[in-house]
């Protein structure tokens, strides 16, 4: 191959086959994300340490998956093991119930007051009612 320079090859980039050829492979690859375990040099994840394993699950108290993680398998089995461990020993919560910001969120339960409320209305038609057969049979004798 002859000498060439810089500017030689920025002029010449859509016609040189070894700068196309790198645009190519390097075009349809995205960086794979790499795990906080690999970052921070932990080799094994305990039940216990349920800080560290708040991060693998989320808001719902789901286990976030590797791809999003960047987990390794062998990564994302500890975890999902101690995760498992963690919920049997409740130190991590099965489903999370309150929703902040989510669309909606759990039917509300009725508050006492209006309960109360309801349930007195029922009781006093029904002692009217009952006040009001009890004077008819009186009568009636």
């Amino acid at each position: 191959m002859s000498e060439t320079t810089d500017k030689q090859l920025f002029d010449a980039s859509a016609g040189a086959p070894e700068l196309r050829e790198k645009d190519e492979r390097t075009k349809g690859r995205r960086r794979r994300k790499v795990s906080y375990l690999t970052i921070n040099k932990i080799t094994s994840v305990d039940y216990k340490d349920y800080n560290l394993l708040r991060r693998f699950i989320n808001d719902r108290g789901k286990m976030i998956p590797s791809r999003q993680t960047g987990n390794t398998a062998k990564q994302q089995r500890m975890i999902a093991r101690a995760i498992r461990r963690a919920r049997e020993m409740a130190l991590l919560p099965f489903v999370v119930r309150e929703m902040t910001d989510r669309g909606p969120g759990p039917r509300r339960e009725r508050s006492y007051q209006a309960y109360a409320a309801q349930n007195a209305a029922a009781n006093a038609e029904q002692t009217a009612a009952a006040a009001a057969t009890a004077t008819a049979e009186s009568t009636e004798e």
